[in-house]
């Protein structure tokens, strides 16, 4: 399959704003910073030849960029200059290209998993506006369940401060969401805290908030969208995964929101109550562990990107628009089987020309 790249021969770069809460970025052990977030612009750089729904990266050795996701730099900023970097990096942009998208990892993500999981994200769902990591000690140690929920709790102030300081830049078009696993709880807690201080539509920019395999308790999940529009909202559930199978058990046999059958009228009376779009992955996936399955399938990948992609009403009268061009139809995913709404029309995204970005001076990243 062709990737979508700015040229099949060279590496693409995207320039990518990272938000951290991990005390240390080069694979020591994952412990919260304690003092503050780290802020920092990085350029991940995608190898040509990158096939849909991979991460291609050594088995052993060194990274070539040739052919692995690698990190081509990272500048350190202050609070102060993430907000000014992001304000600068969306101005002058047009349509969907002034969108944010945000990725918030789930449990067992290393730094460069999470990382590179986003550049992948938005190379295949060839999303054209500003991507933005929100990464958090997650743990790469499957025992260390308990401590990285704790992780999560202690981390939820942080996001809901990025929240903020997303939508308080004035040029910045929606801010998309998409988060997995226990990052999906994280999300909704930081988004909870922004409704009860009074903004639960970021300003009015709140796109879509696609929340993949969450692991969230159900009666969890239905107090933390009160106060929510629950219309921007979507839940990818895949019966087959056997991550949520395990994280069930630990909590004691509470069903998890990811987990959940819509073909079983129990499962899917309780998902229709909860008023969000459901997508049901249940078989699509060959993996075993079936957890990944809105990252690894291509096709789940481009329908993720058809649905950020698209328009608002506002910009239809856009006919120019810097840096975008049409899919073509031969290439747009089916959309998936929708269980509580209908399934989104197959309506062309708007693809980005994907220019390389300047490399700013690298140093350490968090």
């Amino acid at each position: 399959m062709t990737s979508f790249m700015a040229n099949a021969d060279t590496p693409r770069s995207i320039l990518t704003f990272v938000v951290s809460t991990r005390q240390d970025g080069s694979g020591g052990v994952d412990h919260m910073r304690n003092d503050g977030p780290a802020y920092s612009l990085q350029i991940l750089s995608v190898p040509p030849d990158h096939h849909p729904g991979q991460i291609e990266r050594p088995a052993f050795g060194s990274a070539d960029p040739a052919h692995h996701f690698t990190v081509a730099s990272a500048q350190e900023l202050s609070r102060e200059d993430f907000r000014n970097q992001l304000a600068t990096n969306i101005s002058g942009r047009i349509g969907s290209n002034r969108d944010v998208l945000l990725y918030v990892h789930g449990f067992n993500t290393g730094l460069d998993a999470a990382r590179f999981r986003l550049a992948q994200i938005v190379t295949d769902g060839r999303f054209g506006g500003i991507p933005v990591l929100f990464t958090w000690p997650a743990s790469d140690n499957l025992l260390d369940y308990e401590a990285a929920r704790e992780s999560a709790t202690a981390s939820r102030d942080a996001l809901a401060d990025l929240l903020k300081d997303l939508s308080d830049v004035p040029d910045i078009g929606r801010i998309h969401i998409l988060a997995h696993s226990m990052g999906t709880w994280l999300t909704m807690e930081a988004l909870h805290e922004r409704a009860i201080a009074g903004s639960p539509s970021l300003n009015g920019k709140l796109g879509l908030v696609m929340l993949a395999a969450p692991d969230i308790d159900l009666s969890v999940f239905r107090s933390q969208l009160a106060g929510l529009d629950a219309s921007h909202f979507s839940v990818l559930v895949s019966a087959d995964d056997r991550a949520l199978s395990l994280s069930r058990t630990l909590a004691g046999d509470r069903p998890r929101v990811g987990a959940l059958d819509p073909r079983k009228p129990a499962d899917r009376s309780a998902l229709a109550r909860l008023g969000v779009k459901v997508y049901d992955l249940s078989g699509k996936s060959d993996g075993l562990i079936d957890h990944d399955a809105y990252a690894d399938i291509p096709d789940v990948v481009r329908s993720i990107g058809m649905q950020i992609g698209r328009r608002r009403i506002q910009d239809e009268d856009v006919t120019a628009v810097l840096g975008e061009r049409p899919v073509s139809n031969d290439v747009t995913a089916s959309p998936l089987p929708s269980a509580t709404a209908a399934a989104p029309s197959s309506a062309s995204a708007q693809v980005p020309a994907g220019t390389v970005p300047s490399s700013p001076s690298a140093s350490t990243a968090h």
